[in-house]
């Protein structure tokens, strides 16, 4: 009877399908098994079911021993699998492919709705319990139709999130190492272009390549200065494809796009000094005055709160 290692949890359906012909040890804990402990149940382990949390390279290899044979990865990725590792010792590498298409699809489309519709702002103002009113320009989103998705790596992932955005009524690009199949390009009237190009043209970018050495901080300042102000970003790609400037290269081009309406602002009064977030569900952010014509009365609330520690000052003075 095979010793299969189990690194985290799976479906007992599974669990019990192993059990039927094999030992099965299983990480019982809904938290990932410590690199450690790992090293530690492996040894004399004739195979390793693993989860993309895990890495599974030629230390932990040699201390399952060379009666290993198989490693299989759930997952549709295996970037945690050190490939060379296994071939040298004759261990065989599998992973799921094609699982998570259409979730990871549906995922990333809903991340871009969430976004250009501003759905979890909305969201995190009805779960506060913060009063609000309907206003024309109340969280007011931005559509898709007409607007350009441009798809970076048109993989399996990528051909189903770019069906989702031709039912909304958006043109595709796409940049991929090859072409894809004539018949699914004409069906999505999808254009191969250079990344350049992509990112200049593209209201929405969503990135779907696999991780390796030719994606690695694929996404950096200058891709983000290339791209449209008003461009959207969506990664459910794995790894490390962003670099570290490229956050706060996003967040000054946010700056831009709102500095007049600051500047407006502005004009009518000193600049307020900034308060501290409260916690918990208190700390939902709030549409600025700029976002919802409708907030005149809390404006007008703020204003009295800020004479009132005057008017408690004279008061005090008068009683002196």
């Amino acid at each position: 009877m095979s010793r299969i290692v189990v690194t985290g949890r799976v479906p007992d359906a599974a669990i019990e399908k192993l059990r039927l012909e094999h030992e099965v040890d299983a990480w019982p804990g809904p938290e990932s098994i410590s690199p450690e402990e790992l090293l530690r149940r492996v040894a004399g382990a004739d195979a390793i079911l693993s989860l993309l949390t895990e890495r599974l390279d030629g230390e932990l290899l040699d201390a399952a021993g060379p009666q290993l044979k198989v490693v299989a990865n759930v997952a549709v990725g295996y970037d945690n699998i050190d490939v060379a590792a296994c071939r040298e010792r004759g261990v065989v590498a599998t992973n799921t492919p094609g699982v998570l298409t259409e979730a990871t699809a549906d995922i990333a489309f809903g991340l871009l709705l969430m976004a250009t519709r501003r759905l979890g702002e909305g969201e995190r103002i009805i779960r506060a319990g913060q009063a609000w009113k309907w206003g024309m320009f109340f969280l007011l989103g931005s559509g898709l139709q007409g607007k350009t998705l441009g798809v970076v790596g048109m993989g399996g992932i990528g051909q189903a999130t770019a069906r989702r955005a031709k039912a909304f009524g958006m043109d595709v690009v796409y940049q991929s190492r090859s072409e894809i199949d004539p018949d699914v390009a004409a069906e999505l009237g999808a254009r191969r272009v250079e990344l350049d190009e992509l990112l200049a043209v593209s209201d929405v970018v969503s990135l779907h390549c696999p991780y390796g050495p030719a994606t690695h901080h694929l996404i950096g300042a200058e891709q983000f200065t290339a791209m449209k102000s008003s461009a959207y970003l969506v990664n459910t790609a794995r790894a490390d494809r962003r670099r570290g400037g490229a956050r706060r290269c996003a967040a000054r081009r946010r700056d831009r796009r709102r500095r007049p309406r600051r500047l407006r602002a502005g004009a009518r009064g000193p600049p307020r000094a900034p308060r501290a977030r409260e916690r918990g569900a208190r700390a939902a952010p709030r549409p600025g005055p700029h976002r919802d014509p409708n907030r005149h009365g809390d404006a007008r609330r703020r204003q009295r709160a800020r004479r009132a520690p005057r008017r408690a000052a004279t008061h005090a003075d008068r009683l002196a």
